[in-house]
């Protein structure tokens, strides 16, 4: 029998749902080159927002900022649409602590890949788990502010690509653009927990997945985030491309950011931190 605090969740399931089909509508207003050119750029930005923002700054503090930097972190990342920096680092934290355990929220083992990907937020357990904490985060009232209007970050971005470039523009340079940005995101529960390389002995079943990586501008070394997971930077060794680490260096430099968090190059190559292959 199904839990009580586990069942199917038709509001999230009608919004992935519509938000699916909304790029089908330039089947009827057309997609000139433009609007496809803005959904590229809306991705690549977004996913920078995602992996610096919603996952190294608010869920593992790689980095420190300034609080209006801290702002700008977390209205970025909240126009992918993935909800509060609160309560998604809240929600990442929780994979943390179960990582790969029955209590984790979205792992492949045992559930399948489909619920690590999206069954997980077709259904409500994730609410109180992904739930604010006193204190933390919520103690910046505009954080605070943001999570009781997630969504405005989102909304607006929709509405000015709806201004910029009518409904191609909505249809999608935002909605094609948000409905790949969702799936870059969630193959780092799937794919990530599944397929790839295994360089460290972590106790779950991340991997290193190239093609992760690529698609989340680093985000798919993951089995190296695992092993050091207060790390700004994911791609360890200098071949794992890591853009999102890239542009955190420029940012420091221009005194944007500071105190990234790096491993040593003897943690990196520590002998008991590697697994053995037979």
């Amino acid at each position: 029998m199904t839990p009580p605090s586990d069942r199917w969740y038709p509001r999230n399931i009608a919004y992935f749902a519509t938000l699916h089909l909304l790029p089908l509508g330039a089947l009827e207003t057309g997609a000139p080159p433009a609007a496809f050119a803005l959904a590229a750029a809306l991705y690549v930005i977004r996913v920078w927002f995602v992996s610096a923002g919603y996952h190294c700054y608010f869920s593992h503090r790689a980095f420190k900022t300034s609080r209006a930097f801290q702002l700008v972190l977390a209205i970025g990342a909240q126009t992918s649409a993935q909800g509060s920096v609160v309560r998604w680092a809240t929600a990442h934290r929780e994979h943390h602590a179960h990582a790969d355990e029955p209590g984790d929220l979205h792992s492949p083992h045992p559930r399948g890949l489909w619920h690590a990907h999206i069954g997980w937020l077709l259904r409500t357990g994730y609410l109180e788990r992904s739930a604010p904490r006193p204190g933390g985060l919520m103690q910046f009232r505009e954080l605070a502010w943001l999570d009781r209007y997630a969504y405005l970050p989102s909304l607006a971005l929709a509405a000015a690509t709806w201004l910029a470039l009518g409904w191609p523009g909505l249809c999608i340079g935002y909605g094609l653009s948000t409905v790949a940005v969702y799936h870059a995101t969630f193959t780092v529960n799937s794919l990530a927990h599944r397929f790839g390389s295994q360089p460290y002995a972590t106790q779950d079943h991340s991997r290193n997945n190239w093609f992760v990586a690529l698609i989340m501008l680093g985000g798919g070394w993951h089995n190296n985030h695992h092993r050091f997971p207060r790390s700004a930077r994911q791609g360890l060794r200098g071949w794992q491309i890591d853009p999102t680490y890239r542009v955190l260096v420029v940012l420091r430099f221009l005194g944007v950011v500071s105190a990234l968090r790096v491993p040593t190059r003897a943690a990196i190559t520590e002998p008991g931190a590697l697994r053995t292959r037979g």
